[in-house]
């Protein structure tokens, strides 16, 4: 996908996340959240530009979602000026913000006839629905729309638990 796309799929997935976390009244997480998972929408296409590494390789992995993952909760244990009661609450945010930002990226390419091998280095299989071409503008934009309305969604319905 584009990055239109990637941006659409990640607010979409995000987005019942997002109304959850807002109907228990953890705004600030799912603030954090959202803006975490729009920052890692494109991370995986950071392969393009680290010599010898495949587009669509190692980068587009639940193993590479995983990593992220671990290392954001990993930098949120370690950040200064936070109090202890709160580092496991944010160390597990970071973890789940890692993960679901990189794998939102990874279902937006399974949408594609290329594909992603979800369980490399286990193995190569790539798995694809084949919807869409990753350069369909269309595609790319309607799923910009879909995650924009989905996100809106979770911000004005009042949702009571």
């Amino acid at each position: 996908m584009y990055r239109t796309g990637h941006y659409g799929v990640s607010l979409l997935l995000y987005a019942p996340v997002l109304a959850v976390l807002l109907a228990i009244g953890r705004s600030s997480a799912a603030l954090a959240g959202l803006l975490g998972v729009l920052a890692l929408a494109r991370v995986p296409d950071w392969d393009h530009r680290i010599p010898g590494v495949t587009h669509r390789g190692s980068t587009h992995t639940l193993a590479f979602a995983w990593l992220v993952g671990a290392l954001l909760a990993a930098a949120a244990l370690s950040l200064p000026g936070v109090a202890p009661g709160a580092r496991i609450p944010l160390a597990a945010l970071a973890l789940f913000v890692g993960t679901y930002g990189i794998t939102a990226h990874l279902v937006a390419d399974a949408l594609t006839p290329s594909g992603v091998a979800l369980f490399w280095p286990l193995t190569a299989n790539r798995y694809s629905l084949s919807l869409t071409t990753a350069s369909n503008r269309l595609a790319n934009t309607l799923l910009l729309a879909l995650g924009v309305f989905a996100t809106a969604v979770a911000v004005a319905l009042p949702f009571q638990f």
